[in-house]
């Protein structure tokens, strides 16, 4: 599935693992390196991405390997390319070079976060348990970087080490105690499991009527998401498709939820008012919007069904169709929530 890619790249859902704070600094002083970092900027302009990568190693080793910059760059790219090797490389000399604890702990956590990455695609063991060490590194550079615990939690479930799992999100939830990945870290916590899982990423948003909510708010119910646009012919063309089934699963524990990518808030206002879609609108601006990346969308219309747990079950470019995978997960829906009603009756 497509979905796969861009979900991997956010870490299996990892919270805050956007670049470190060196990421913001940490450009090189060398003048040939300098040179050879804008050279490598312009070939990342023009998508050769191994190039660029060449150009960064190329400023990173004329600085004397202290350009953070550069490696973070090529951590980036090799991700995105598949080049772990060079990835691995640039991640171990952000740890060299190192030195506050808080800094020594977010390049363990860098490193940490690129071999978990790895682990998924190439399904190798060793690499969780060598995620499972740098998130240890850096716990106990920062016992209170709090990034360190939801990582070695993910790690730890992909090792199948459940209990120990446990604990680290546990962890990660008594120093987060708010927000959408402390509601998620709690569930890992509660079912390490889902851990594995290919999880849709967890989201906060505000709807089209101003209230407020998230993904997790929805646990026990199937989940449609929608991305579309009113300037997107083939948007509207499958509108008729989404307002059946918005109909056809009245009733049913399915809550659809369309995200547009419209900038202009009036014209998407007047559309959903005109075309009574009735069901959880919400404004996303564009693909550089924040649900529209944290799902990897660059192609509308898009639509993401999500089970009851949190696990993505099935992805649509185009106007797929759904009904039976929505049929199905909504039938086990049910089955759920009858279960605790019949265990209840049978100790009456």
């Amino acid at each position: 599935m497509r979905f796969l890619f861009p979900m991997l790249m956010t870490a299996c859902a990892l919270p805050g693992f956007a670049q470190t704070a060196a990421s913001s600094n940490g450009l090189p002083s060398d003048p040939k390196a300098q040179k050879a970092y804008s050279e490598a900027l312009d070939w990342l302009n023009h998508r050769d991405y191994a190039a660029a990568v060449s150009s960064f190693k190329k400023a990173d080793k004329q600085d004397g390997g202290h350009c953070i910059a550069c490696q973070n760059k090529i951590i980036e790219l090799g991700e995105k390319t598949g080049d772990y090797k060079s990835a691995e490389f640039a991640a171990q000399e952000m740890i060299d070079e190192a030195q506050a604890p808080v800094d020594q702990a977010e390049a363990h956590i860098r490193k940490g976060v690129l071999l978990l990455r790895e682990g998924v695609v190439k399904n190798k063991e060793d690499m969780f348990a060598e995620a499972d060490r740098e998130f240890k590194a850096a716990e106990a550079a920062d016992p209170k970087h709090m990034q360190a615990y939801y990582g070695d939690g993910f790690a730890l479930a992909h090792l199948k080490r459940d209990d120990e799992a446990r604990d680290q999100f546990q962890q990660f939830v008594a120093l987060k105690k708010t927000g959408v990945d402390s509601v998620r870290a709690s569930r890992y916590a509660e079912h390490p499991e889902l851990a594995r899982a290919r999880m849709a990423p967890p989201f906060a948003t505000v709807t089209a009527d101003g209230k407020r909510l998230s993904l997790d708010d929805f646990t026990g119910k199937v989940v449609l998401i929608d991305f579309w646009a009113t300037w997107c012919g083939p948007c509207r063309q499958a509108l008729p498709h989404i307002q059946k089934i918005a109909e056809k699963f009245s009733g049913e524990p399915l809550v659809i939820i369309s995200v547009s990518l419209d900038s202009d808030e009036q014209k998407w206002r007047s559309f959903i008012a005109q075309n009574h879609m009735t069901w959880i609108q919400v404004r996303d601006g564009g693909f550089t919007g924040p649900l529209s990346r944290k799902f990897g969308v660059n192609a509308i219309p898009h639509t993401f069904t999500i089970d009851t747990d949190g696990v993505l079950q099935d992805e649509h470019i185009g106007d797929g169709s759904m009904e039976g995978k929505l049929k199905k997960l909504c039938a086990q829906a049910r089955q759920q929530q009858e279960q605790p009603k019949q265990a209840s009756a049978e100790m009456r």
